[in-house]
């Protein structure tokens, strides 16, 4: 589903050296899976979770979903790319101040999605209820805890049912009980079919991954199912 092949990306700065943080990857996730990105802090994690999820342009190399190189595509293929097949949960919380839970949760259709309001606001009531957000749907991001806030763009990454979702650190900064729930909620839509490319510093999380996979100095270095991962 996700085909990587030589990717490199360089940020240019003026008056200082080009920094490389992804050089020449090449990263296969298939239909499905639940693969971990792990690493140290720098490594280059985040910019990869961006190429591959067409946020950012690599400098050189190709990234294809479902066969289709992203950057080939026009604008409005892209932006159609993004919105129908996959989902975007940032590092830090990404919600619009001035709206509230629900109308951040359905943003994304404001975006060309075509269903009726009824059952827009189904989906979006379902899924803030199962995020344990039901009784936070008025409320706006500046009323809401962390772990809150998190579960909000977590809910408004789900609200087109994406086949595949992009995850930077999702339960970072949370106490272990909010972690845990929205790991469930993880677990539960890989077992549902949805490819999770996810990034994270916790090896606690190893264990409900099917591959995980180390970056270091903008390369992979390793690959292994979970339960291969040499002990350190």
């Amino acid at each position: 589903m996700i085909n990587m092949q030589s990717v490199s990306k360089t940020f240019y700065q003026e008056a200082a050296p080009a920094v490389t943080p992804v050089q020449a990857v090449n990263l296969q996730v298939k239909n499905g899976e639940f693969v971990l990105l792990t690493g140290r802090s720098g490594s280059g994690k985040t910019t990869l979770l961006n190429l591959a999820a067409g946020l950012i342009k690599p400098t050189s190399g190709k990234v294809l979903i479902d066969d289709a190189n992203i950057w080939d595509l026009t604008d409005r293929q892209l932006s159609a790319l993004r919105l129908q097949k996959t989902g975007f949960v940032f590092q830090f919380p990404s919600l619009i101040p001035s709206l509230s839970v629900m109308e951040n949760t359905i943003l994304p259709y404001s975006f060309g999605m075509k269903d009726e309001r009824h059952l827009i606001q189904k989906r979006a009531v379902d899924l803030l209820e199962k995020l344990g957000l039901a009784e936070r749907t008025r409320a706006f991001p500046g009323q809401l805890s962390a772990g809150e806030q998190k579960r909000a763009v977590l809910a408004r990454a789900l609200m087109n049912k994406p086949e595949i979702l992009f995850a930077d650190e999702p339960t970072s900064d949370l106490d272990e009980l909010t972690e845990r729930e929205i790991m469930s909620v993880l677990r539960d839509l890989h077992a549902g079919g949805t490819t999770i490319l996810m990034v994270t510093h916790n090896t606690e999380l190893i264990p409900f991954a099917d591959r995980i996979i180390r970056i270091e100095g903008g390369n992979l270095v390793e690959s292994h199912p979970w339960y291969q991962i040499p002990k350190t």
